[in-house]
């Protein structure tokens, strides 16, 4: 009777904890959860999913991707450049993740590693349009006005249909001093996405990577394109 009951027991354990395990989210569904989460800014959630994912599988860089990148969402800037690190440890030439840091860093305004970051991405991925587009932000914002036209015009030969390199091209050739050629390539991003003849619509360019001050540029440039 007692022999009985100790094997039911260790039958019964045994049922439950292999029901346990089953029952036990995946790396993979963890993922999913926290971009579930993150499509509704709930970056807590998110984050804490991802963590999860993580944790389950290390060696996941796109994972560890997904984390850095929702976490500088969530304005996690230090942590974003943690798991981004995390990568590029393992992989240094893992150009989504240097892609994600240089953005980070460009956010945070440290334009020195912006500019290295996106020019190492560059460097490993010619045809990458990203870091020529954050590159021509950093330069403008460094008053390197022709590295920074170079970087804009490689932008959008990269990705023609995107307004956002021709838009950083008006705003870098106003401040270096040629206003025509300034107005003429706020017409090249007018003619892809009318959206930006609204002066208020243009406080999305923050989401683009445009500082605050560069923003005020667009708007002085969009007057001066709409009163020709």
């Amino acid at each position: 009777m007692r022999n009985s009951l100790i094997f039911g027991l260790v039958i019964s354990s045994s049922l439950w904890l292999a029901t346990s395990v089953a029952a036990a989210p995946s790396a993979s569904e963890y993922r999913q959860l926290g971009l579930t989460y993150r499509a509704q800014a709930r970056y807590s959630e998110a984050i804490a999913a991802l963590q999860q994912a993580v944790e389950l599988e290390p060696n996941n860089l796109h994972g560890r991707i997904t984390l850095g990148w929702t976490q500088h969402l969530a304005g996690q800037e230090a942590a974003a450049v943690e798991s981004l690190f995390q990568v590029l440890y393992r992989d240094p030439q893992s150009v989504p993740a240097l892609n994600a840091l240089g953005i980070v860093y460009l956010v945070q305004g440290d334009l020195s590693s912006t500019v290295i970051t996106h020019s190492w991405a560059a460097w490993l991925e010619p045809n990458n349009e990203i870091p020529y587009y954050n590159l021509s932000l950093a330069a403008h914002r460094l008053r390197e006005y022709g590295w920074a036209s170079l970087a804009a015009r490689r932008a959008a030969d990269l990705e023609p249909n995107n307004p956002h390199p021709w838009v950083a091209l008006a705003i870098i050739n106003w401040d270096g001093g040629d206003r025509a050629a300034a107005t003429k390539a706020y017409e090249q991003a007018l003619a892809l996405d009318g959206n930006y003849g609204d002066r208020t619509f243009l406080s999305y360019l923050q989401e683009a990577g445009f500082s605050a001050t560069q923003i005020q540029v667009a708007e002085q440039v969009l007057a001066a394109t709409v009163s020709r």
